[in-house]
């Protein structure tokens, strides 16, 4: 009955703020019911992760988890695209990257590790270790083309081109890459133990996941529509909202499951859902939106304009692959390794704060 209480509160609490935007509210009433909505919603889709993990592998769950928690991001940059918000369009793609890979990694890991009896938090390494393959390549040319871009040269001037073709190369790569990761993960035990029977029944669980996915997309357009408005008085610039704010309301999803999922001991789906998130934001996700993007007036490219971070968004993609493959490439991990990621979270938003 509880469970259901809190569906029925999540719809509720989204449709409430789907009302007050379309009766023209408040942007500081829409942005408040806004945060609550999305992670009411987030809660609702930790009910149904679970119910498709006591019938499926970590591996599959992770996917199905990930694609329907990055429903929000994709809407959210399509409807900024469409507004000619390229600066923050590309940096809550960024920052939803950088937050999945180091603020709600970390977060997971302090959780995991907490619970764990000996204080490290155990797991397949070939997630880990495949993630960072994906990631690198991305920022692979995210950087060079950074470095196009910023130095002005010959290839800059085709940067729409060549991220067009590198969105098409990077695609086939995560495709491949997913087929192989299903395959192997096919055979696997349920992610979640029958003595840990799941609140919902299969179907019942799966209309959940799905009606909970679209609504955080609605909810997440709603959002994001009042961001500006609700946060001009605080002079908070673009990038900052695209990098830190959106990024993170827009991963709520993301942000509340990994976290719950690793407090509940359920270490393989919590690093599943986490890193397939990073995955899908780098390999599938962004690449995607390029290509969506030449439909629009303002072109989405993997080079970063000065004006978005430039420099220190490169660096920080960088280190940001080279930490996670550190700490999980070898399948477990400390309570300090997760402070560490936090730690350089928050460094980071600082730093874009003063940007």
């Amino acid at each position: 009955m509880r469970t259901w209480i809190g569906i029925g509160c999540a719809f509720g609490v989204a449709a409430f703020l789907g009302a007050l935007h379309y009766a023209g509210a408040s942007a500081v009433l829409q942005f408040g019911v806004g945060i609550v909505a999305l992670a009411l919603l987030a809660w609702t889709v930790g009910v149904g992760t679970e119910t498709v993990g006591a019938r499926f592998g970590p591996a599959t769950t992770g996917v199905l988890q990930s694609t329907l928690g990055n429903l929000p991001e994709l809407f959210i940059v399509i409807f900024a695209l469409r507004a000619g918000e390229i600066v923050v369009a590309q940096t809550s793609i960024l920052g939803s990257l950088l937050a999945n890979a180091l603020l709600v990694l970390g977060l997971g890991i302090l959780a995991g590790a907490w619970r764990a009896e000996d204080g490290v938090m155990r797991f397949h390494p070939r997630l880990p270790n495949d993630t960072t393959m994906l990631l690198m390549l991305v920022v692979f040319l995210i950087a060079i083309l950074s470095t196009s871009v910023t130095t002005g040269d010959t290839a800059s001037a085709h940067a729409v081109a060549i991220s067009s073709i590198g969105a098409v190369l990077i695609l086939l790569v995560y495709a491949a890459w997913l087929a192989s990761y299903l395959r192997a993960g096919a055979g696997q035990e349920p992610a979640i133990e029958e003595h840990h029977a799941p609140p919902l029944g299969f179907g019942v669980g799966l209309g959940v996941l799905a009606l909970a996915g679209i609504a955080a997309a609605f909810t997440s357009e709603w959002f994001v529509s009042v961001i500006d408005p609700a946060v001009e008085e605080l002079r908070i610039s673009k990038a900052f909202t695209g990098l830190v704010i959106v990024a993170i309301a827009g991963n709520a999803v993301e942000n509340v499951v990994g976290i719950q999922l690793a407090w509940k001991r359920r270490f393989d789906l919590a690093i599943s859902v986490v890193k397939n998130s990073v995955a899908q934001i780098a390999a599938f996700l962004y690449p995607a939106l390029v290509l969506v993007s030449l439909l629009f007036a303002e072109r989405l490219t993997f080079g970063i304009p000065t004006g978005a971070g430039g420099l220190v968004l490169v660096v920080a993609l960088v280190f940001a692959a080279l930490a996670i493959w550190q700490i999980t490439g070898d399948g477990e991990a400390t309570g300090y390794e997760g402070l560490a990621l936090v730690a350089t979270y928050a460094v980071l938003a600082t730093v874009v704060w003063f940007e």
